[in-house]
């Protein structure tokens, strides 16, 4: 490692590296916090060849890399606790001029979400990749883990808005890949292998970025349900009017309860609920959408519901439902989970997961949120006042593997958003067949045959 450090304060800028304690504490974690952060360097590099000749370095020196973007995931991805060197996109934000006739945009991996978004809302367009951490995460980071978020239903994952990618694999090569072509019928895809790879596989350094039009006018309805049966009703109910649902979310009674405390807001409802679902539109037919909703009232498909009446209306509702990760991380300490089931399997599969809750751990706090329009489940367990902290990870462990039985059994997958990382590693063959998986380990020996790139990661 001396030789490595060496070699990088001769070969690079003086500011490229830091040692220093606060740098390495930040830059070596995630937003898991199980596991403690040991970087032994932090790299920040500005372009693709700086990159490129560090990964070079680090084969030759045979030193493993760990590539670090906004460090938003929850499955220990971009954690380094063995001694790594952490390769920091955060100096790596730029971003052209935006094609308008093609409507797409180049930018560097370490460009935020949210001001990615702001960059191309000048011209009426928008990036539609969309979450709550969007102000803290990258679009690297974005890419390599094929980010969700609250618009899946509308626009899809992260992979359909990325038209190409410039890339260093773990050999140190610089690859680009596709450029800004929607066609391009010339064999294998190896943009694809890249995007949600973790950074196993390459560093993502840039992006080319497919852009859509702007929303019109967005509505906002919260309503009050008595049960996930409900929620899955009003579900069909909405997929059916005239007009497009852009986010279809829900959360329960725990999830509102630990918001409130937190951010100290309002009881939504004069009755509270068990759960409760935030509906996103665009609505063309104004009378249509109106209709709609006295429609629901009058079947008692909802217990209450609202309707924002302004952009500060709306944007409190969605606080109720956006702020649940910090409010549930600030009032407590969750074992967090992000699962997907086939829309069909949700109601089947939450019965026996209560039911398996209420035998084997009975009394802990299950705070159950998600995007129920792709499948998405966001299963939070709340360690009990008064377990340490490593008891409590324990059972927790025990609990998921029990969990990803049950996701395998209705045909799901144990991660949707968040990728396998450190933290699921274990459970892998849950969700992939042992054929998948060698076929995984085949493509990581020919993309980084010295296992340089985000070592002990995913497998």
């Amino acid at each position: 490692m001396n030789e490595f450090r060496a070699a990088v304060a001769k070969q690079f800028p003086e500011d490229f590296a830091s040692s220093e304690p606060s740098d390495l504490e930040t830059y070596g974690r995630d937003w898991t916090r199980v596991f403690v952060p040991a970087p032994s360097l932090v790299c920040f590099p500005r372009t693709t060849d700086e990159v490129a000749r560090l990964v070079r370095l680090a084969n030759e020196h045979k030193v493993a890399v760990v590539p670090s973007g906004g460090r938003t995931g929850l499955a220990g991805g971009a954690v380094a606790r063995n001694g790594e060197v952490i390769l920091s996109m955060s100096r790596m934000r730029r971003m052209d001029a935006i094609d308008e006739l093609g409507m797409t945009v180049r930018v560097q991996a370490g460009a935020v979400t949210e001001a990615v978004h702001q960059h191309v809302a000048e011209k009426g367009l928008t990036w539609p990749v969309d979450f709550a951490s969007k102000g803290s995460s990258q679009v690297g980071g974005n890419i390599a883990t094929n980010a969700g978020g609250v618009k899946v239903i509308r626009y899809g994952l992260t992979r359909q808005w990325v038209l190409g990618l410039e890339v260093v694999t773990g050999r140190g090569e610089v690859l680009e890949l596709n450029g800004s072509l929607e066609k391009n019928n010339t064999g294998v895809d190896l943009r694809q292998l890249f995007i949600g790879s973790e950074g196993v596989l390459g560093v993502i350094t840039e992006a080319t970025l497919k852009l859509t039009r702007l929303p019109g006018q967005l509505d906002v309805f919260l309503f009050a349900v008595p049960s996930l049966s409900s929620v899955l009703t009003l579900f069909a109910s909405a997929r059916k009017a005239a007009f497009t649902v852009m986010a279809y979310e829900f959360f329960t009674d725990k999830c509102l309860a630990r918001v409130r405390q937190h951010r100290k807001v309002r009881e939504p409802f004069a009755t509270s609920s068990s759960h409760y679902v935030l509906l996103e539109v665009e609505a063309h037919d104004r009378e249509g959408l109106d209709s709609w909703f006295a429609d629901l009232v009058e079947r008692e498909l909802v217990s209450d519901g609202t309707l924002g009446q302004s952009s500060s209306q709306n944007q409190a509702l969605w606080t109720l439902r956006e702020g649940i990760s910090e409010s549930l991380s600030a009032t407590g300490f969750p074992h967090k989970n992000d699962i997907s089931l086939p829309i069909h399997a949700l109601a089947a599969f939450c019965a026996e997961l209560d039911a398996v809750f209420e035998t084997r751990y009975p009394g802990w706090e299950i705070c159950l949120f998600g995007h129920i329009g792709d499948g998405n489940l966001h299963v939070n367990i709340m360690k009990p006042d008064g377990m340490d902290t490593a008891e409590f990870l324990t059972h927790t462990h025990e609990a998921d593997r029990t969990m990803f039985k049950l996701v395998q059994k209705h045909g799901g997958s144990i991660s949707a958003e968040h990728g396998i990382g450190l933290l699921k590693k274990d459970f892998l063959s849950f969700t992939r067949s042992r054929e998948e998986i060698e076929i995984m380990r085949a493509m990581k020996r020919v993309l980084d045959p010295n296992g340089v790139l985000n070592p002990g990661k995913i497998f």
